[in-house]
């Protein structure tokens, strides 16, 4: 029996490539060659191909108009993400296309990274690189760089979820007082002493680092905006790990300028790879190319995430194992 034929948009780790080519009828694009970003193109190679899957990725657009124009042999979108915001869910479903995502195993990689974030701002970590870079240290100073410390802070976490817990259980080990916002409020078990808060003014006047870890969508769309950053305490840090998009970029960048948000630390963009113009200029922000899971033990588990879905779909006959939508 043929191997189903599956379409990978990305170049992927070696073992995951691998293992791709080892069950199934793999066509690869080992360059990451940029026709990813062209939904017709993405189209026209599945249907050159006849696939049966396509392994896509965060950003690729993955619309209405491109799963219009997939050939009917597609019966499978897997993406090597959590988020699937890139993907028409609703689109896909209308052509009877199986969507699946890779939750679960990239939590810890990217509160890792928020973390990360939230010292390179608290310590002005990337303006002391930039200045050694530019062979501009002339030696320790009593003044120089001063930052703030964590300890004792109170943590803002918007969005409680599996990433934002992960992060608290990170940041009581650098005794903050752990706050968060959320739909609902958490069992305790899960809220491990934090502290939950039913509006957006209590929750941000409280803090004074705040990070974002929300979906995408226009729930919460330039969420982060110029009233809620008004509401926050002056000097206050702000982390954003979640979606480029619930960031109003103009009125962060406003308050970053003033002085009333201490800095920043960006690892996702509104319109990625495109950064808003306004940062560039500004010392007191830290900005990362979306590193969140940018480690080899995640990208691994994300990549065999994905093909688990495919394989129980196209080769076993079986309901896949993490649906969206």
């Amino acid at each position: 029996m043929p191997k189903p034929v599956l379409l990978l948009t990305r170049k992927l780790p070696a073992a995951i490539e691998a293992r791709a080519a080892a069950q199934f009828d793999a066509r690869l694009n080992p360059d990451d060659a940029p026709w990813f970003r062209d939904g017709a193109e993405i189209a026209r190679r599945a249907a050159e191909a006849g696939a049966q899957g396509i392994l896509c990725a965060a950003g690729d657009p993955m619309g209405a108009a491109t799963i219009a124009a997939l050939p009917a042999s597609v019966r499978m979108i897997a993406t090597f993400s959590v988020g699937y915001d890139h993907v028409d869910v609703a689109a896909a479903r209308a052509r009877g296309i199986t969507v699946t995502n890779t939750p679960e195993v990239l939590s810890f990689a990217t509160a890792e990274c928020a973390m990360t974030l939230m010292l390179m701002a608290a310590r002005r970590a990337g303006e002391g690189e930039r200045m050694v870079r530019a062979r501009r240290w002339e030696g320790w100073a009593p003044t120089q760089l001063m930052g703030v410390t964590l300890e004792g802070k109170k943590l803002g976490i918007l969005g409680m979820g599996r990433i934002g817990r992960e992060l608290a259980a990170m940041a009581r080990g650098f005794r903050m007082e752990i706050h968060y916002r959320d739909i609902a409020r958490l069992p305790p078990e899960l809220e491990q002493g934090a502290r939950f808060h039913d509006s957006d003014a209590s929750f941000l006047s409280t803090i004074d680092v705040l990070s974002m870890h929300v979906p995408g969508g226009e729930a919460t769309r330039k969420w982060l905006n110029a009233e809620r950053l008004a509401m926050m305490k002056p000097g206050s840090l702000v982390v954003n790990t979640g979606r480029g998009g619930s960031v109003d970029d103009a009125a962060l960048v406003a308050a970053l300028t003033s002085g009333h948000i201490r800095a920043a630390g960006l690892d996702v963009y509104d319109g990625e790879p495109r950064i808003f113009e306004g940062y560039f200029g500004l010392e007191n922000v830290a900005l990362l190319p979306h590193l969140g899971s940018a480690t080899i033990e995640t990208r691994d588990a994300m990549g065999h995430r994905a093909l688990d879905n495919l394989a129980a779909v196209l080769i076993e006959g079986r309901p896949p194992l993490h649906p969206v939508g």
